[in-house]
């Protein structure tokens, strides 16, 4: 058995650094990402800032929720509500609110709710949606998310994963303050993490290198095969030539 002298400083300085010394060094296992990676975590985490880099983003890569006017309201830490106003992009030819816009806004704001609680380092994408059409909607229109799956839990437990949501579609009165059920969703996005996709890309990548390693050209092979060519072309030349002075004798 032997025996090693433990740097107490060392461990003291180490500790009083806290748990973000332990996440750099973590980090370092990770493998560095591209300047474009570096670029889209950059806007990711832009887009979830404020509401105005939230448009911006949106006016470039949403043009459909842009145009929409969708904005998210915090209530709490955890409750979330989607606004959609009640625009003249957003209504049908008998000034009610249009069926897709309060379909195709679901999907909006239920990636919205769930990109802010993930973060920035998911990929999230909408697996299964349903809508059921209470009554017509003649004014804005508010989504609440009533009903979710543990989502703390899934993040706990690492890797990716499915996350089901409910939200109620509602009405917005302003007079009488109360806000009528016009719809309600039910929807499923699955969540990936973008550290999973490059590891993911990195291993493609591997395997196809392995593959083209496993399966060189044998130089040997080859000038076999070359030289089994030219003899059959030469012995093929010789029997047509043969085949010519047998006939010319003939005649």
């Amino acid at each position: 058995m032997t025996t090693v002298k433990i740097d107490r400083d060392g461990l003291e300085r180490l500790g009083s650094l806290g748990p973000r010394a332990g996440r750099r060094m973590r980090s370092t296992t990770e493998p560095p990402m591209s300047f474009t990676q570096r670029v889209e975590a950059f806007i990711s985490r832009l887009s979830t800032r404020n509401r105005f880099w939230q448009k911006v983003c949106s006016l470039i890569w949403l043009p459909y929720a842009f145009r929409s006017g969708i904005t998210m309201k915090r209530i709490d830490a955890k409750r979330f509500v989607a606004v959609l106003p009640f625009r003249r992009v957003n209504r049908n030819w008998y000034n009610a609110m249009a069926g897709a816009a309060l379909l195709g806004n679901s999907e909006v704001a239920g990636g919205m709710y769930l990109f802010s609680r993930v973060g920035s380092d998911f990929i999230v994408v909408c697996k299964e949606m349903k809508y059921r059409f209470l009554r017509p909607c003649i004014g804005p229109a508010v989504y609440h998310i009533i009903d979710s799956e543990d989502l703390d839990a899934k993040l706990g437990a690492g890797g990716e994963f499915n996350i089901r949501l409910e939200m109620d579609v509602r009405q917005q009165v302003r007079r009488h303050g109360r806000e009528p059920r016009v719809g309600r969703v039910e929807i499923t996005f699955h969540c990936t993490p973008k550290s999973m996709m490059r590891e993911r890309a990195a291993r493609r990548e591997a395997a196809d290198l392995r593959m083209a390693q496993e399966a060189p050209i044998d130089a040997d092979d080859s000038a076999d095969a070359v030289d089994s060519a030219v003899a059959r072309g030469a012995a093929d030349a010789s029997s047509t030539d043969a085949t010519g002075r047998t006939g010319a004798a003939r005649r």
